[in-house]
């Protein structure tokens, strides 16, 4: 999901409890914390030996230890967090949003954000766990659908 329609979905329900959950149904638990917004940029070569290159909004949440509030974020206040990070660094709207988080239900890692679900009161962000692939292949498989040689890497995929 790119970060122009994240932010366009909680525009709609500004007053809505914004609740963060894996495939598994856990949530991130009450008392979160927006901690850091970072647009990153990605430069990388793959095994094939082509560049590739993407930008990425990364928002990180936190939960402080021991914290006994049983409020989630409204999506108001995630929203004014958000537009006060965009005036001081610019952010590519059109760039995947991830969620970096961890506890003991979620893996530490920077999730993607399957989709949003609106209703009584709240907001659901379906996250879902990264996983590797290898882009040499990617393009080598597309190209064997399409028609196109597939041996024209400049480096062998591994």
């Amino acid at each position: 999901m790119t970060t122009q329609e994240f932010i366009a979905a909680l525009r709609k329900t500004p007053d809505h409890q914004l609740i963060f959950e894996n495939e598994a149904g856990d949530s991130v638990r009450p008392g979160y914390h927006l901690t850091e917004i970072k647009a990153a940029h990605f430069d990388t070569v793959d095994c094939g030996g082509q560049t590739n290159r993407w930008d990425e909004t990364i928002v990180q949440l936190w939960v402080p230890a021991g914290t006994d509030d049983d409020e989630y974020m409204a999506a108001g206040k995630f929203l004014r967090i958000f537009e006060k990070v965009t005036a001081m660094i610019p952010l590519q709207l059109e760039a995947e949003i991830r969620v970096e988080y961890g506890d003991e239900n979620f893996f530490p890692s920077l999730y993607h954000v399957e989709s949003i679900v609106s209703e009584a009161g709240t907001t659901r962000v379906q996250l879902a766990p990264p996983a590797t692939t290898c882009k040499g292949r990617d393009r080598r498989l597309a190209e064997v659908q399409t028609g196109a040689c597939c041996e024209t890497a400049a480096v062998a995929c591994c």
